[in-house]
């Protein structure tokens, strides 16, 4: 079938998805859910399939493994959503205006939502619960990397559907090819919104390229700030785990950045990071104050390169500052505007880092693992948004939806 034809049908799919109730939707995410745990080992056999295909030191790798524990959590995360009030058909604002015309602001869904990412299977499921459940068809263009992944979960998805009596062409996985790619940026009047997930070049190509509006899941280029007032027990947990909990994702540290009066606490801050074994790129000063106290293997010096980049592994700049402002100013300069956090005692800077600080999630002795649609409260997300339009931040069922107005009256026309 081709290409165009393929998004007519998901597009008239949409417009049908309008008048499915909430509680069905409900019930078919939690129907999903449990086939996707019964159908676990098609599907994590079909993952070994692309992961035989990629070099396990790649960044890319981990992203793309799935595992028992991994899709129990994102079958938790489906059943969550399916709990979450509906965005769609919330009274934003009524007014009734003196020539009696009732006024009334309605969420809506935008239609059909596309997003191209990269080796990525959980979004798949990711992107179908927040589509369905906020009344959006979507558009899967996923990676040849994770192509047998996500064919295997979208035959579940279709299953599923079929079963509970919905159209199947209200989610559609588009070929891996870079012909599907451009047709889809192009198919005005098919797709509403694109959404691109993978690294900075692939979101580059997207925004630069699209006939259709984009909303941007940078890249997470993310910072840690130790203050002169900081705690180092807090902060060695903090470091330690905005670094190595998933180091291959967006959300993960790649700059720590030390006050100079707090060197000499550099090596017990870096202690546990050794033990994982994280190459360290350190400046000038945090070299000479580590080189001795951290592994020789994994020191080294940082140049220019160093800082500004999404690491994606266990790597990790080091930056030393003079002053919080000296801090403020280097995260500014390379941040991302995803994730930036500062570890201090002192309540007056931590409120001058917050209001500073242009990221769309800003954290005070917090890990910066926590940029999580899930652990937001918001039951799953669809992407980070480093973008200030419409949404930022993660991007769940409210960021999904727009509004229309509703214009009720008796029979009133407007005086020439």
């Amino acid at each position: 079938m081709k290409i165009r034809e393929q998004l007519e049908k998901t597009l008239k799919a949409s417009r049908n998805l309008n008048l499915v109730s909430e509680e069905q939707i409900n019930r078919i995410l939690m129907e999903l859910a449990d086939e996707a745990e019964k159908q676990s080992a098609f599907i994590l056999e079909e993952n070994r399939k692309d992961l035989s295909r990629m070099d396990p030191s790649d960044p890319k790798y981990d992203r793309l493994k799935l595992t028992d524990e991994r899709l129990r959590g994102i079958t938790a995360d489906m059943r969550n959503v399916a709990t979450l009030p509906s965005p769609v058909g919330k009274i934003l604002s009524e007014t009734l205006r003196p020539n009696g015309l009732k006024i009334t602001k309605v969420s809506v869904p935008f239609g059909v939502i596309g997003i191209i990412y990269e080796a990525r299977p959980n979004v798949t499921f990711d992107v179908f619960s927040l589509c369905l459940k906020s009344g959006n068809a979507c558009v899967l263009k996923g990676g040849s990397d994770a192509i047998s992944s996500n064919t295997a979960i979208l035959a579940v998805i279709h299953h599923v559907l079929d079963r509970c009596g919905i159209d199947r062409d209200v989610v559609t996985l588009l070929p891996a090819g870079r012909e599907e790619t451009a047709e889809m940026m192009n198919a005005r009047g098919y797709i509403d919104l694109i959404i691109p997930r993978g690294s900075q070049s692939l979101i580059d190509f997207v925004r630069e390229n699209s006939k259709i509006p984009v909303i941007e899941t940078g890249a997470g280029i993310c910072h840690t700030y130790f203050d002169e007032t900081g705690d180092r027990e807090k902060g060695r947990e903090i470091i330690y785990n905005a670094k190595t909990r998933r180091p291959s994702v967006c959300n993960a540290l790649d700059c720590l950045v030390v006050h100079r009066s707090r060197l000499a606490d550099l090596p017990y801050l870096a202690e546990k990071l050794a033990r994982d074994g994280v190459v360290v790129y350190a400046d000038n000063d945090a070299w000479a104050v580590l080189n001795g106290h951290y592994p020789q293997q994994l020191l080294f010096p940082a140049d220019e390169k160093s800082f500004g980049t999404e690491f994606l592994s266990l790597k990790m700049a080091v930056k030393t500052v003079d002053s919080f402002e000296e801090a403020v100013n280097h995260i500014s300069e390379y941040s991302s505007k995803h994730s930036e956090a500062i570890i201090a005692e002192d309540e007056e800077k931590i409120s001058r880092f917050q209001k500073l600080i242009d990221a769309s999630s800003v954290y005070a002795n917090v890990s910066t693992a926590f940029t999580d649609g899930a652990q937001f409260g918001l039951g799953a997300e669809i992407g980070i948004s480093t973008q200030k339009l419409h949404a930022r931040g993660p991007m769940a069922l409210e960021e999904l939806t727009s509004y229309k107005w509703i214009i009720e009256g008796t029979g009133q026309v407007r005086p020439k």
